[in-house]
């Protein structure tokens, strides 16, 4: 758990959730999640390789100055990434269209890391299997998606306000 100090607020202790990207392809996409999980306290994990220089100026445009304040580890694949994971005995929940479990029926824990597909191809087959749950966030019927950093954004506060906002 992160603790917290706010000034308007009590110390309010936080859940160690994390928001994983794999090959993200946008670079603005990538800025607003980072410039979220600032302001949420969620640590953001980069598998690349990302479509896009970390330094790319619409990454830094769509972060802003929340970038520096970012929680950001970098991991140079997928197998380094889910080494690191499984060292750390963290539940991995994947966002898929292709699931069945509405985002909403899941019970979250404090350590869950939640998964993002590249916006071009969602993830491979391999990272599909190694997902404990995989997840949906429904949608009107005919819609191919939702932009992944609003899906970020739905499903890392529907797993805050379980393990944190109460």
């Amino acid at each position: 758990m992160i603790k917290r100090d706010d000034t308007d607020q009590k110390d309010i202790t936080m859940p160690d959730i994390r928001i994983a990207l794999y090959q993200p392809d946008i670079p603005g996409n990538t800025g607003t999640i980072l410039r979220l999980a600032a302001c949420l306290g969620i640590g953001v994990d980069i598998i690349e390789p990302a479509g896009f220089d970390i330094s790319d100026r619409n990454l830094k445009r769509a972060g802003m100055d929340y970038l520096t304040t970012a929680s950001l580890t970098r991991h140079i694949n997928w197998e380094r990434f889910e080494e690191w994971r499984a060292s750390t005995g963290r539940r991995l929940l994947l966002a898929s269209t292709k699931a069945a479990l509405p985002y909403v029926d899941v019970t979250y824990r404090p350590d869950d890391i939640l998964l993002f597909g590249r916006e071009s191809a969602g993830v491979p087959d391999h990272v599909h299997e190694k997902a404990d749950e995989r997840l949906i966030i429904p949608m009107m019927e005919g819609q191919r998606s939702i932009n992944v950093a609003m899906s970020a954004a739905m499903i890392s506060g529907e797993a805050l306000r379980q393990t944190a906002w109460r």
